[in-house]
């Protein structure tokens, strides 16, 4: 990736309406979520109206019909650079033809959720949490997305859920004590809908905590209105996982939506997804990182991306994670550092990856090396213990 200039990448410009404003469109409108869901970019005429596409950025939204649908909000829309095909923005949302190409090893389903569904919709994998699926539409696709072959409605699986006998399921299984809620994006859920299912959740009394997955606050700062906050005060302890994959998707807009979250206090983490050509530099992701922050928002995971069909395009080698922790630790106050972890092909769980920091260990010491490189011998004590036996 180019070098990128820090200072620009961590300070807030706003998301302004710019050719919608030559339109017509008022501030009011602009400021509304559903204004910007019925405004959404998604047919081949309207992309090109603002953006000059390359032949294959053309034939993958002709494409999109039959795999993943491409919709992106106006917001997140304004922040391609449209004279930049490399733009990191761009990247993630611009449909490419390579998504057609399969390599064997990629995957319908990389994490094997559909295998470990008691009830439709709900993933019982880990012993004490499960995920719940709750809708299966977004306000912008991804391109890597996980779970394509559900969301946006155009694949061949659609996603079913059924909600009262994931209730059934959780009230009846007093192991499980934490419940995320994801998609899909559950924040496109209607204010009532949603108040609903987390009473429902709340009502089981074995469940302690409540997450929700979202990418609505960098695609719809809109929709973070002081009426919902209300509504997930109610439900704490209540947690927020955003998804945040360049520091230019956050935007004034979106520091103050994430701003009223933190405010309701909900506690923010962010999970990226690394991604070659949008966020596979340790630059880029020291302004993501240190931005974040400045949101009141912990980097909680950096994702190896799935194998997911047709991505890979947007695939790093796992090395390139590894360099960025590397290049982030010691160099970055910790509470930047994220996990870098891969979501084990076919449904084996998380796995933390780690740059080798232990060099060599026994039973009496471990020899261990620091971010520069140095070298130190921890003792283990032994022969102490032995004597004070």
């Amino acid at each position: 990736m180019p070098d990128i200039d820090y200072d620009s990448e961590v300070s807030f410009t706003s998301a302004a309406p710019g050719y919608w404003s030559t339109q017509g469109v008022s501030d009011e409108d602009w400021s509304n979520h559903r204004w910007q869901m019925r405004n959404r970019v998604e047919s081949l005429e309207e992309v090109e109206s603002y953006l000059q596409l390359s032949e294959d950025e053309r034939a993958g939204i002709l494409l999109t019909g039959t795999k993943l649908a491409s919709a992106v909000t106006p917001h997140f829309f304004n922040l391609i650079e449209a004279d930049n095909p490399d733009c990191p923005i761009r990247r993630q949302i611009i449909p490419q033809v390579a998504e057609t190409f399969e390599d064997p090893t990629e995957m319908a389903d990389p994490c094997g959720e559909d295998s470990h569904m008691p009830v439709p919709g709900l993933v019982h994998r880990y012993p004490d949490r499960v995920l719940l699926l709750v809708i299966d539409r977004c306000a912008s696709y991804c391109r890597y997305c996980t779970r394509s072959r559900v969301v946006s409605g155009v694949g061949e699986q659609h996603l079913e859920t059924k909600l009262e006998a994931a209730f059934e399921y959780l009230e009846n299984t007093p192991q499980v004590r934490d419940v995320l809620l994801s998609g899909g994006d559950p924040l496109l859920l209607s204010d009532n809908r949603l108040k609903r299912i987390l009473s429902r959740l709340r009502s089981i009394e074995h469940i302690q905590f409540v997450r929700i997955g979202s990418r609505i606050p960098i695609f719809l700062p809109q929709r973070i209105t002081p009426a919902l906050c209300d509504i997930l005060r109610e439900f704490h302890p209540l947690f927020l996982s955003v998804h945040t994959n360049h520091p230019r998707e956050l935007t004034c807009e979106v520091r103050d939506a994430l701003g009223r979250l933190a405010d309701a206090g909900i506690p923010l983490g962010n999970q990226s997804v690394l991604l070659k050509g949008v966020n596979d530099s340790v630059e880029v992701q020291r302004a993501l990182v240190h931005k974040l922050l400045l949101c009141r928002v912990k980097p909680y995971y950096l994702y190896q991306c799935d194998l997911i069909k047709g991505s890979a395009h947007l695939r790093t080698p796992i090395r390139k994670g590894l360099e960025i922790i590397e290049g982030l630790r010691g160099h970055t106050t910790g509470y930047a550092i994220p996990q870098f972890v891969i979501d084990a092909p076919g449904g084996g769980g998380k796995i933390p990856l780690n740059p080798d920091y232990v060099l060599n260990s026994d039973e009496d010491k471990t020899l261990l090396r620091n971010y520069e490189g140095k070298e130190f011998m921890y003792s283990e004590g032994q022969e102490l213990s032995k004597l004070l036996m």
